[in-house]
């Protein structure tokens, strides 16, 4: 049963294995965890889990693309005094997960080669329910502490950014259950802003008047030429900061390419893509160099006339960055969960968005810790069994450690 002997935490790790198989047999794609919110539930009740205790919030009314249900809410009472202590993480998996078919081989949990698998983030989902099974059937000691499985995190963090934080209870500091190295914690992460380039054109025949027309397709290659010439693509570097960028959709109206014939100058093109900062202003700053290479390049192309193309170019804030310190209460918490369990912590900063940069943003300082998933999005996904079991004694020792 407990296969750390001279471990003090009491983990069924059969049972903790049957749940992770469990919820990665369940489909919940972005935006449609109905289902695998449904069998969390499930699993709660059947582990003692009051159903007065389980609730679902609003959010998803709040979220601008279409959500089968808000973010599922669990609170336990505490049997010790101390601060509420909150665990996340996100019930949605990626559209390449969709239909997946989990098996095990040796210390691994694998799909069968056609789907990723879904263990970004389902490690975390089993990881909460192995929390709330052992105290309750071990009737181990610890603070109120609420349970938070959010949805959508996978397009857009929309869950935790929607999440109303008087719903947490009031919680202090938080663990969120999404990612890979058990020894890996990461204490920050950058913070990005999208953009959005209309170029509207004038369509002409290119063979009969090419000088009639204005190209958005050229206006927008040069914009990219120039804004790479500027250094604002790729891993951008400046005096007064650092960051990436990329363009990620190069097209036309409605998802469909830019123009559709060789023989007509292009009238609409739509480009959108991203910045990424460890800080706001700079992740800014990064985008209004995109929109000052499209102004530049609106203004190289003209027709016959001395015309230029339409722009319209916008950007906003996705998800801010944040950084905690080493002396925050949740990391060294969390060091000295990792520690009594004989591991080194290393502490990280992700270049990748998490629920936690909106946790944080909440008020609630929030780190993440790991539990196996590796190979993300991809069909050679798979769950690391043995990091999977050191996130759950992780979870359950945070959970009871005292104040």
């Amino acid at each position: 049963m407990d296969v750390m002997s001279n471990n003090p935490i009491p983990l069924d790790v059969t049972a903790a294995e049957d749940h992770l198989m469990r919820f990665l047999s369940v489909e919940g794609v972005t935006g449609q965890e109905a289902n695998i919110a449904a069998a969390v539930c499930d699993a709660l009740k059947k582990v003692g889990v009051p159903e007065a205790a389980i609730r679902f919030d609003d959010a998803n009314k709040r979220i601008p693309l279409p959500t089968e249900t808000g973010n599922l809410i669990v609170d336990l009472p505490g049997t010790r005094p101390g601060s509420r202590l909150l665990f996340s993480t996100h019930l949605d998996t990626v559209p390449l997960c969709a239909g997946a078919k989990p098996r095990r081989e040796g210390d691994r949990i694998v799909s069968d080669g056609t789907t990723a698998l879904g263990g970004d983030a389902r490690t975390g989902v089993a990881v909460l329910v192995v929390v709330a099974e052992t105290l309750i059937k071990h009737k181990l000691p610890h603070p109120p502490i609420t349970l938070l499985f959010t949805v959508r995190e996978e397009s857009g963090l929309h869950g935790a950014r929607e999440l109303n934080p008087a719903d947490l209870g009031g919680a202090v500091m938080c663990i969120n259950v999404d990612g890979q190295m058990a020894s890996d914690l990461i204490i920050g992460a950058v913070g990005q802003e999208n953009w959005e380039a209309e170029i509207t054109g004038r369509a002409s025949h290119a063979g009969v008047a090419p000088e009639k027309g204005i190209s958005a397709t050229m206006v927008a290659a040069i914009a990219l030429a120039e804004a790479r010439r500027a250094g604002w693509f790729g891993k951008v570097v400046k005096s007064d900061g650092r960051g990436t960028s990329n363009v990620g959709i190069f097209g036309g109206k409605d998802n469909k390419a830019a123009g559709d014939a060789t023989n007509v100058v292009t009238d609409f093109a739509f480009i959108k893509g991203e910045a990424r900062s460890p800080e706001s202003a700079f992740a800014t700053k990064i985008a209004n160099g995109y929109k000052d290479a499209f102004t530049k390049a609106q203004s190289e192309v003209t027709d016959d006339a001395g015309d230029t193309a339409g722009m319209k170019f916008s950007h906003v804030a996705s998800y801010p960055p944040f950084e905690l310190g080493k002396d925050t209460p949740i990391v060294k918490r969390a060091t000295r969960a990792l520690q009594t369990l004989g591991i080194e912590p290393g502490y990280v900063f992700s270049n990748g968005g998490l629920d936690a940069n909106w946790l944080d943003k909440h008020g609630v300082p929030t780190i993440t810790i790991g539990s196996g998933q590796a190979e993300i999005h991809t069909i050679k996904e798979y769950v690391n069994l043995p990091e999977f079991e050191k996130g759950c004694r992780i979870g359950v020792l945070m959970a009871t450690l005292d104040d």
